[in-house]
């Protein structure tokens, strides 16, 4: 089990410590993960997501190698932003991992994989791409008020706006930093040397930035309406079914999954992932039958009680007829209980 350069710091903060994807990673700390979801929608919150991949490829290859590999555009951005992507399974088009790229500079990109799936990555870009993951700590700070706390610790990474990357120099600490996030809130995320992590870590805690764990950054992205891989993507699942298509570069040259993707596109997608709200506090969980007229027809990825809408949420793939609006029923433990599907996200930010 790996564990993040931050980790006696979690320890010592009494955070609950749970496996997550190889990685053993705080789920919360003692003032709960309800909590830790308020002060991330009211103030700011630290998250500590170094079990993310980082990959580094440089080289004037670099651009064509990411535009072969992965389904968005780099055509779209320039050097110093940030770009969503997939990459996909060749056969089939589905989402072998969802990543972000940062772009450096001309040939120098970081992307971006989930806990789990650097080596599909490591794989696809080939030969010259480095895992540098355990070089260092990425803290991802989330919140309104975010950037206004940060920049008492660091002014110039405070100012890298939303989608931007770019080099920030900390007390002589070169930290690549990004204007991303994955909590529906504004925020940058911090690359950091392993060995000033902790520094780095406490400067922000001192500032009054509260420490949060993967179970407050989980139930922010579902309020957001944000796919989960293993959840909302993955094998069998692709981008279009996802509601993700404009993640698909179709006017650039081709791509892993492209073919596949065409096809399903030309014939239409069998499902369409969909937001549902359910009447009542009781939290709709992965695994639930979704009913449409009485019979099955979808089964809900991920779920739970949102605190922002008093209400349960689920995300779930219907058929592609069932539209925002229609009334459904999920079957909680053997309870049948109403709901409504709804157009995503479910929170929306002024």
């Amino acid at each position: 089990m790996k564990r993040s350069p931050l980790d006696a710091a979690h320890r010592a903060l009494g955070a609950k410590m749970v496996p997550f994807g190889g990685w053993e990673m705080p789920l919360n700390y003692p003032a709960g993960t309800l909590a830790e979801h308020r002060e991330c929608r009211e103030a700011a919150v630290a998250f500590d997501v170094s079990h993310l991949g980082t990959v580094e490829i440089t080289g004037a290859e670099a651009f064509d190698r990411l535009q072969s590999a992965l389904t968005n555009d780099l055509r779209k951005i320039v050097p110093g932003r940030a770009q969503y992507t997939h990459l996909l399974d060749e056969v089939d088009g589905s989402v072998l991992d969802d990543i972000i790229v940062w772009w450096l500079d001309d040939e120098t990109f970081h992307v971006m994989p989930n806990a789990s799936n650097t080596s599909r990555v490591m794989e696809a870009l080939g030969a010259g791409a480095v895992d540098i993951t355990e070089r260092r700590a990425v803290i991802a700070l989330q919140g309104p008020t975010a950037r206004a706390t940060v920049a008492s610790v660091s002014p110039d990474a405070a100012a890298i706006p939303r989608f931007g990357v770019g080099r920030v120099d900390w007390h002589g600490t070169d930290i690549v930093v990004a204007g991303t996030g994955y909590t529906g809130e504004d925020g940058i995320e911090c690359a950091v040397p392993a060995g000033a992590a902790n520094r780095f870590w406490d400067a922000l805690l001192a500032a009054g930035i509260a420490p949060a764990g993967l179970g407050a950054r989980d139930l922010l992205r579902l309020e957001a309406g944000l796919p989960l891989h293993g959840h909302e993507l993955g094998p069998g699942i692709t981008p279009l079914q996802a509601g993700l298509g404009w993640v698909v570069g179709w006017d650039k040259g081709d791509f892993r999954g492209r073919a596949a993707l065409e096809k399903e596109r030309a014939d239409g997608v069998a499902r369409r992932l969909r937001g549902i709200v359910v009447d009542g506090r009781q939290p709709p969980r992965d695994g639930y039958p979704v009913l449409v007229d009485g019979a099955p027809a979808g089964t809900v990825t991920s779920g739970n009680f949102s605190p922002a809408l008093g209400k349960g949420v689920a995300l779930a793939f219907l058929p592609p007829d069932v539209q925002p609006g229609a009334s459904v029923e999920v079957d909680i433990r053997g309870r049948v209980v109403p709901a409504t599907v709804v157009k995503l996200p479910f929170l929306t930010k002024d």
